[in-house]
């Protein structure tokens, strides 16, 4: 469930993405249906009831793929800084974070401020809140 605090419990609030980046996710999430199915589900959903923006219009406080982004495990209190990238980038230790994992699933097309909680890796629910945002490939 991803929340916010200006809306009802429940409510999802409304996630971005760039139209570049919409198709190749689709089609990664489509990839990898036969090995992780969940995961799959997951991104396919939020892609589905993302709007989509161009460079342009794209909210600056969104994450993409890309983004570097510190987030607050609300339960632990742990805060980190994570960049969300493809599956072959990937390196946990290095604090990059898939976007084919249920983290990763979760915070595409977030901005700060929002929390989401979403299953880890171990099927937990985690609440997770987006503190900032950086868009290195955007920003100078």
């Amino acid at each position: 469930m991803v929340s916010n605090p200006s809306a009802p419990a429940g409510i999802r609030p409304p996630i971005h993405l760039l139209d570049s980046q919409s198709d190749l996710l689709g089609n990664l999430a489509l990839m990898a249906e036969h090995r992780i199915p969940v995961v799959s589900a997951m991104l396919l959903t939020e892609i589905e009831r993302a709007e989509i923006h161009d460079r342009d219009t794209l909210p600056r406080d969104v994450v993409t793929l890309g983004s570097e982004l510190e987030y607050l495990d609300e339960g632990s209190g742990a805060q980190r800084w994570v960049r969300l990238v493809l599956p072959a980038e990937a390196d946990i230790e290095a604090g990059r974070i898939s976007v084919l994992t249920p983290m990763g699933a979760g915070l595409i097309g977030l901005s700060t401020g929002q929390a989401i909680e979403w299953p880890d890796l171990e099927g937990r629910e985690r609440r997770i809140r987006i503190l900032a945002v950086r868009q290195p490939e955007i920003e100078p």
